[in-house]
């Protein structure tokens, strides 16, 4: 529909009128084109390529958002390659989003910054060079909407992105179906294996958090870890299979809503059959340049208030006892170090071990006996509550089984105190 033409605009409003040449009257503001005389075809089409050729037009800014076309979301090779570039170049100041409240540190650097390492990110922030609002941060630290994260220059290694084999990631499926214990739409329960790592580190190329790759949605989503087990710690492992799931889980975690259950084999016998550890516990560096949580004092740089409840389920001619841990807090190495702490170190621990000419007695493995029993946490969209247990592992099966404890009895820790 043409604008202007015959109107209101036409004949007589901006033409000839009775304050024509001589009526003496002071002359006014020259009278606007006439309407009628359109632009060439030529002239038309001249302006709207200027238009087009503009970054952003009224035009634009007035299409409704339903018209306008979807940004195309970038891969993971695309975001680890800007990174790449983008550390390389200097500091970066980042904010934080509402959608990264609260959110981990070391969590907000994996997602932000997919190129970067889990043992590179805890390098670091544990040197330093990472500051949230001018301080000095620690990875596990929360972020707030708003605050500033400083990020250090860094300069990494382009990765070559090798293609994905289908072979594997039908390989890497089957075997993490073959873990599974629980799944739904929101979470997957796997049953880690004694000697898996659960993320990348220093010559790890072989993890949890890299085969859940595999998983990945159609719409990118991959699933997420929403806590940690060490290494060589087997049990129950929670995933969330979307970012929804991993915010309630984490929150859940957070507020230590979950129920975690541990099984362990230890040196000799508790005098007091069951009991609560607390203490604070702080990293430190040993003298193999290894890592290893001590008790500390309070107040004392790093220390972390942890709180264990443990009972004893079965003994061994006093020489070896089955413990069932609870531990209240979420420390590293928490449950290794109260069980050293109290003179009854786990069987098979090679880092806090610290019973001196102590004989492993025969038929029982040198492996760290440290099981994630059981897990109970309330569902991610309130469907109920998740209670999964896991079956022990291979070598401590073969020492169950030594010893003739039955793992199908009363769990007394149970009904521990959740405070």
């Amino acid at each position: 529909m043409r604008s202007g033409g015959k109107g209101t605009g036409g004949k007589g409003t901006g033409g000839r009128s009775g304050t024509g040449k001589g009526s003496g009257a002071p002359r006014g503001p020259r009278p606007p084109a006439r309407p009628g005389k359109r632009p060439s075809h030529d002239a038309r089409r001249q302006a709207q390529a200027a238009g087009r050729d503009r970054p952003e037009t009224a035009a634009a800014v007035a299409k409704p958002a339903s018209r306008r076309p979807a940004a195309a979301v970038p891969t993971r090779a695309e975001i680890k390659a800007v990174t790449a570039e983008v550390l390389s170049t200097g500091v970066q100041q980042l904010v934080v989003t509402p959608d990264e409240n609260e959110m981990r540190i070391d969590r907000f650097l994996e997602n932000r910054f997919p190129q970067l390492s889990f043992s590179h990110i805890q390098r670091i922030v544990r040197k330093g060079e990472l500051r949230v609002d001018g301080k000095r941060a620690d990875s596990k630290d929360r972020l707030e909407a708003g605050q500033t994260v400083r990020i250090p220059p860094l300069k990494l290694e382009q990765a070559t992105e090798r293609p994905r084999s289908a072979k594997a990631d039908g390989d890497t499926i089957g075997f993490l179906r073959s873990i599974t214990l629980y799944e739904d739409d929101d979470v997957i329960v796997l049953n880690k294996p004694a000697g898996l790592a659960v993320q990348g580190g220093s010559g790890t190329t072989r993890h949890v958090d890299g085969m859940l790759d595999a998983l990945t949605g159609k719409d990118g989503q991959k699933p997420r870890l929403v806590h940690r087990l060490d290494k060589d710690t087997a049990g129950c492992l929670v995933i969330a299979k979307s970012r929804f799931a991993a915010a309630t889980l984490a929150k859940t975690f957070r507020s230590r809503s979950a129920r975690k259950v541990y099984w362990a084999l230890v040196a000799g016998v508790p005098r007091v059959r069951q009991g609560r550890i607390s203490t604070y516990l702080a990293r430190e560096e040993a003298y193999d340049g290894d890592q290893r949580m001590a008790v500390a004092k309070h107040g004392d740089d790093g220390a972390m208030h942890a709180v264990t409840y443990y009972a004893v389920v079965e003994t061994a001619a006093q020489k070896l006892g089955w413990l069932s841990l609870k531990p209240v807090t979420g420390r590293t190495h928490q449950l290794r170090a109260h069980a050293a702490h109290i003179g009854h170190p786990i069987v098979g621990d090679p880092k806090y071990f610290n019973i001196q000419n102590w004989e492993l007695p025969g038929g029982i493995q040198n492996k760290l006996h440290l099981l994630a029993r059981r897990i109970v946490l309330p569902h991610p969209r309130g469907k109920g509550t998740i209670d999964v247990s896991a079956p022990l592992p291979p070598h401590m099966r073969q020492s169950w089984n030594l010893l003739g404890f039955e793992d199908e009895r009363y769990d007394p820790i149970v009904d521990a105190p959740d405070e």
